[in-house]
C-alpha cells in the first residue's frame, strides 16, 4: 500500500554531558550508514502510544520525549533530560522508505555508557573540535555546531558550517 502521508519518525538527541558530546560508531550489519558515527535515537512505534493511556479525551502527548529516553536507554544505557529541539531533516533511503528525523539536544542524567549490541560497536565523547575528525553521517556536525550554538543561547537554523 502506497500512502504518501506514511513516513518513518526517528527521533536522535545530542547528548551533552561536561561540555561534550555523546558520539556512537553504528555497527558494521546496519543496513543504513554501517561503520559511520551519528547520534543514539531511534524509531517511533505505534506501541509507544497505543499500549498508553491518552493524556486527554484524544490524544498522547510527550510521545517523542519518551521515545527517545527509552531509545537512548536501549542504546546507550543513559538516562537524559531537558530534551529540546533543535533541528529536522527529511529523505527517501535507497529501500524507498521516506523517513522524517528530529534532531534535539539533552542533557545526561546518569549512567555508564553500555551500547546496545548490533546498534553501535564504539562510542567516544567529543567537543566540537573533536567531532571532526570522526566520519559522521553527512550532516550530523553541523547538527552538532547547532547544539553547541544553543548551549551559548545561540539560536541557529541548520546549515552547512
Amino acid at each position: 500500500m502506497d500512502n504518501k502521508l506514511l513516513h518513518e519518525v526517528v527521533i536522535t538527541a545530542i547528548i551533552v554531558r561536561g561540555g561534550k558530546f555523546l558520539l556512537t560508531r553504528r555497527s558494521s550489519n546496519k543496513k543504513r550508514f554501517p561503520g559511520m558515527w551519528t547520534v543514539p535515537g531511534g524509531k517511533l512505534e505505534t506501541k509507544d502510544y497505543l499500549e498508553l493511556p491518552k493524556d486527554t479525551k484524544e490524544y498522547w502527548y510527550n510521545v517523542l520525549e519518551k521515545v527517545l529516553k527509552r531509545e537512548v536507554k536501549e542504546e546507550v544505557g543513559l538516562e537524559i533530560k531537558d530534551i529540546e529541539y533543535i533541528t529536522s531533516l527529511a529523505t527517501i533511503h535507497q529501500d524507498g522508505q521516506p523517513s522524517l528525523v528530529i534532531s534535539c539536544i539533552a542533557k545526561y542524567v546518569s549512567g555508564e555508557v553500555t551500547l546496545q549490541f548490533g546498534e553501535a560497536d564504539d562510542h567516544k565523547w567529543v567537543d566540537i573540535q573533536e567531532a571532526k575528525s570522526y566520519k559522521l553521517i553527512d550532516g550530523i556536525y553541523d547538527e552538532l555546531v547547532m547544539a553547541d550554538n544553543h548551549l551559548k543561547g545561540i539560536k541557529t537554523e541548520w546549515r552547512r558550517f
